[in-house]
């Protein structure tokens, strides 16, 4: 199992550009839907919480993502792999703007579950191209199961009665 520097920062460096992209869809402080309107549950993380765990998912989804391209050429898995990984990556800002953006747990809940899907799949093919990868994002899993009952749960809060 080879990686190369160029690789690595490449692949780490796509996984950032939509951790960022994600990350504009972020309530600021303050923000009067997130903030004031919509009921959370007590246990909802602390805002400060969520930057230090967001960087280290996308830096292991980086990291893995260069395991499994520096594959390149070796395994007939890997174009599939690839593709599963870019459509995880466009759910995963596809959530930020339905939540945030778009002010909708409902269509966020349903984002989720497919996200959710596709980093299951994901982790699937890369585990067939090479383990580590796939073991890499397991943590990235257990958050988004996190993240999809926190949805649900401030869905029941705020518009199911």
């Amino acid at each position: 199992m080879k990686l190369t520097i160029p690789t690595l920062l490449l692949c780490i460096g796509l996984c950032f550009v939509f951790a960022y992209a994600g990350s504009t869809f972020t309530p600021l402080p303050g923000s009067e839907w997130y903030y004031s309107v919509l009921k959370k549950p007590s246990w909802n993380p602390p805002d400060w919480l969520f930057p230090p765990v967001w960087s280290l998912l996308f830096l292991l989804m980086g990291i893995s993502l260069a395991l499994v391209v520096e594959q390149w050429g070796e395994k007939k898995e890997i174009q599939s792999a690839l593709v599963v990984f870019g459509v995880q990556l466009l759910l995963n800002l596809g959530w930020s703007a339905a939540f945030f953006g778009l002010h909708s747990p409902v269509l966020a809940l349903g984002v989720i579950f497919l996200l959710w899907s596709a980093i299951v799949l994901t982790i699937v093919q890369f585990r067939a191209v090479v383990p580590l990868a796939g073991y890499l994002l397991i943590p990235y899993l257990l958050w988004v199961s996190f993240a999809s009952y926190l949805n649900f749960t401030i869905l029941q809060l705020n518009w199911i009665r």
